[in-house]
C-alpha cells in the first residue's frame, strides 16, 4: 500500500484516513465499542488517492485489534465498471443511460416552475465522412465535436453523446429561450469550422433540434421527442441551423412517414416518371443536351416533385434503387432520340458511395448502345465535400468509362478548388443562387464573372443554371459563359416531346413548377457557411 510499518505504529487510526462520511463512521465505531467488518476508507499516500478497508474489534482500554487491506486496485476496478454503465467510452461524455436519468430528475423536479431546454444535436454529412476517409476519421471527429460542444456550454449544463454522430445537451438554469437560442446558435457556429483529424482537413456543420420546458407538464421522453422533431425540420430548412418544436410537426412526422411507405411501394412498382430540362449553347443558340429530372407519379397526390421525397430516399437508402433507375431509365431513353444531345444525370452523395455505381452506369451504356461521351455525370460539391483519395479513384474511374464529368452547384459546397485541381472536370455548373441576384448585386456578379474565367484557364466548360430572364441570358453569353439552363430556356419536358428535334422554348409543356419553399417560424435560419 506504499505505507512502512514504522509509519503505521503509534499512529491514531482515524487520523490516517481523509476526512468524510467514512472517517466519521470509522470514529463513532471506535467511539462506541461496536465491532466492524470491511468498512472502506480513503488515504493519502504520498500524493497518490488509495482505498483501504479495515475490519476491527474495539477494546475497552481504547486498542483496537483488526485488519487493514488494501483494495484500491479493486475498487479502482468497480469505478471505471461503474463509469462506463454512464459516459460514452469515445468522448466520455454522458451516454443516454445518465442522460435519461438526469433528464427525469431535472423535469421531476419542475414544481418550481424551473425551465430547462434539450438541445438534440446530429452532424450533417458524417457518414460521408466514415465511408470516403474512414472510421478513425469519423471516430476522431466524434471526439473533436464532443470537445466543441463542451467548449460552448456552462459546467452545470450536462453533454451527452446518444450514438453515432447525435448529441443531446440538457441545458439548466434556463433564464428564457432567447438564452437557449443563443447556445443553440454558438454550437452550429462551432461545428461550421474545419475540424483537423489525424492532419486532414474535415468539414462538417451541426443541425440542432430544441425542446423546452417551464414547467412539469412533459416528461423525458416526450421532450426528447419534440427536440428530435425540432431537428428534422432544422434539416430540411437546409441544415447547419436550428429550429424549435412547434405542435406542426406532428402532422409533418405522421406525414413523412407515411410518404416514406409509399416510397418504397412506388420503387417497386415503378410509379417514377423523368423529365428533362434542355441546355442550350449561349454562342449558337442550339441545345447541347438536356440534365434529367425524376418525378413521382402518386396513385393518390399525383405529380411529387423530387424536393418532397429526395431527402427521405437518401436518409433511408432508397436512394441506391431509385438513382439506379433513373440511370438505367435516363440512358435508355436518351439513346433513342432524333438528335445525340448529351444525357445529363445527377449522383447523390449516398450514390457515390455505392460500389455498384460503376457496374450499372456501365451496363446502361453497353446495353443502350450509347456513346458514352453523351452521357454526363453531375457531381455536387457536397458529395466531394472532403479531400479524399477515394472521391478523386471514383471520378478516374467513371472518367475510364468514357462519360463526362460536371461538377455541379460551384460555390455552394466545401472544398471545390482542391477537387479542381485534382480531377479534370469536363464542366462547372454556376449555381443558381448566383445567378439569380448577379444582375442586383455585385458580390453575386463578381463570383459568376470569376468563376467563367477560371474556367476558361483550366479548360473546363461552363453552364448557368436557374436562367429566368433575357437579361440574364445576354449577360452570361457577353461575358463568356458556354451554356446555359432555365426557365427562360426551356421548362422540363416530358419523354416524348424531349426525344423530338430541339423545339423553341414556348414549344415545351411546362412541368409545374415548385414555389419556394417557405421557411417555417420555427426554423432559425444562422447566416455562417461552413469554413
Amino acid at each position: 500500500a506504499g505505507v512502512d510499518r514504522d509509519f503505521l505504529e503509534g499512529r491514531e487510526l482515524v487520523g490516517l484516513f481523509d476526512a468524510g462520511p467514512a472517517r466519521e463512521r470509522l470514529a463513532t465505531l471506535l467511539l462506541d465499542r461496536v465491532r466492524f467488518r470491511d468498512l472502506a476508507l480513503e488515504i493519502t499516500v504520498g500524493t497518490e488517492k488509495r482505498w483501504w478497508t479495515i475490519s476491527g474489534n474495539p477494546a475497552s482500554d481504547g486498542s483496537v485489534r483488526g485488519v487493514l487491506r488494501d483494495v484500491t486496485e479493486s475498487r479502482q476496478t468497480e469505478q471505471r465498471v461503474a463509469r462506463m454503465a454512464r459516459y460514452d467510452q469515445l468522448t466520455e461524455l454522458a451516454n443516454r443511460h445518465l442522460f435519461n436519468e438526469s433528464l427525469n430528475e431535472m423535469l421531476a423536479g419542475t414544481g418550481r416552475r424551473r425551465r430547462i431546454a434539450l438541445l438534440y444535436i446530429d452532424l450533417d454529412h458524417f457518414k460521408s465522412v466514415n465511408d470516403t476517409l474512414g472510421h478513425h476519421v469519423g471516430d476522431g471527429l466524434v471526439r473533436a465535436a464532443a470537445r466543441r460542444i463542451l467548449g460552448v456550454i456552462r459546467d452545470h449544463d450536462l453533454a451527452a453523446r446518444l450514438g453515432g454522430d447525435e448529441f443531446a445537451v440538457l441545458l439548466t438554469r434556463v433564464r428564457n429561450l432567447e438564452a437557449v437560442h443563443q447556445c443553440a446558435e454558438r454550437i452550429v457556429e462551432a461545428m461550421a469550422q474545419p475540424f483537423n483529424i489525424d492532419g486532414q482537413t474535415v468539414r462538417v456543420s451541426a443541425s440542432v433540434g430544441v425542446g423546452y420546458s417551464e414547467d412539469d407538464s412533459i416528461d423525458g421522453e416526450e421532450l426528447m421527442r419534440q427536440a428530435d422533431l425540432a431537428l428534422y425540420a432544422a434539416k430540411r430548412a437546409g441544415r447547419s441551423t436550428f429550429a424549435d418544436y412547434d405542435p406542426s410537426l406532428n402532422h409533418n412526422e405522421h406525414a413523412r412517414r407515411n410518404l416514406e411507405l409509399d416510397l418504397r411501394t412506388a420503387i417497386t412498382e415503378g410509379q417514377f416518371t423523368l423529365v428533362y430540362q434542355p441546355q442550350v449553347c449561349l454562342k449558337t443558340g442550339k441545345w447541347t443536351g438536356k440534365e434529367t429530372l425524376v418525378r413521382w407519379e402518386h396513385p393518390v397526390r399525383g405529380r411529387i416533385l423530387p424536393g418532397e421525397f429526395i431527402d427521405i430516399a437518401e436518409e433511408t437508402g432508397l436512394i441506391i434503387p431509385l438513382g439506379e433507375w433513373i440511370i438505367r431509365q435516363a440512358i435508355e431513353e436518351a439513346a433513342s432520340w432524333d438528335e445525340p444531345h448529351r444525357i445529363a444525370i445527377n449522383l447523390s452523395p449516398v450514390q457515390m458511395c455505392n460500389p455498384n455505381l460503376v457496374t450499372v452506369l456501365t451496363n446502361a451504356i453497353v446495353e443502350a448502345q450509347i456513346d458514352p461521351q453523351r452521357v454526363e455525370i453531375e457531381i455536387t460539391e457536397s458529395a466531394l465535400m472532403h479531400d479524399s483519395e477515394s472521391n478523386v479513384e471514383l471520378l478516374h474511374r467513371l472518367r475510364n468509362l468514357g462519360v463526362r464529368i460536371a461538377l455541379d452547384d460551384f460555390g455552394t459546397g466545401y472544398s471545390s478548388l482542391n477537387y479542381l485541381r485534382a480531377f479534370p472536370f469536363d464542366k462547372i455548373k454556376i449555381d443558381r443562387c448566383f445567378v439569380s441576384e448577379m444582375l442586383e448585386r455585385a458580390d453575386c456578379q463578381a463570383i459568376v464573372r470569376n468563376v467563367i474565367m477560371l474556367a476558361r484557364a483550366l479548360g473546363m466548360e461552363t453552364t448557368a443554371e436557374g436562367v429566368e430572364t433575357k437579361e440574364q441570358y445576354d449577360w452570361l453569353k457577353r461575358h463568356g459563359c458556354q451554356e446555359a439552363q432555365g426557365y427562360y430556356i426551356s421548362r422540363p419536358m416530358e419523354s416524348e416531346l424531349a426525344a423530338r428535334p430541339s423545339a423553341a422554348p414556348q414549344d415545351a409543356q411546362p412541368d409545374h413548377r415548385p414555389a419556394p419553399e417557405k421557411i417555417a417560424s420555427n426554423v432559425h435560419p444562422i447566416r455562417c457557411q461552413v469554413a
